[in-house]
């Protein structure tokens, strides 16, 4: 998966040297499937900046988080929100469209990023956010 996501890096130029995929990652101590999700950024090349936070709804509420879009950890980059488990191709996504504000895996769907457990796959959805606020899908995941 990591040199696939290279390889998608450099065919379309969102690779530079002076473009580094760095994520700030806030999440509640005692959250496994939160870690999970750091390793499936890292593994797919982003430097995390882990923090451990105290209250997590605080966090997501400074963020802009809506409630509707919460799920257990949140992510930053670019200045925007990352919430819950958001495949590393999405974020990829969310980096070139200028007209959202983040993007969100609701609640915490089987088989996404860092909720692999016995192969089962929920279909799950990943929603961007636009900058009025409304609701866009950035990538739809079947069942399996």
């Amino acid at each position: 998966m990591r040199s696939s996501l290279l390889a998608l890096f450099l065919v379309s130029g969102l690779a530079h040297a002076s473009e580094p995929l760095t994520i700030d990652v806030h999440r509640d101590a005692n959250c496994g499937c939160c870690k999970a999700w750091i390793s499936h950024l890292q593994d797919n090349g982003f430097t995390v900046n882990d923090h451990v936070e105290a209250d997590m709804s605080a966090v997501k509420q400074r963020l802009g988080v809506p409630p509707r879009l919460a799920s257990c950890h949140t992510g930053v980059i670019d200045g925007k929100f990352v919430e819950g488990h958001v495949p590393a191709a999405d974020i990829l996504k969310l980096r070139q469209r200028p007209d959202l504000i983040g993007a969100a895996v609701p609640g915490m769907p089987m088989g996404s990023p860092g909720m692999e457990y016995g192969g089962r796959v929920d279909a799950y959805q990943v929603i961007g956010l636009d900058n009025e606020r409304k609701d866009q899908l950035l990538s739809d995941y079947p069942a399996n």
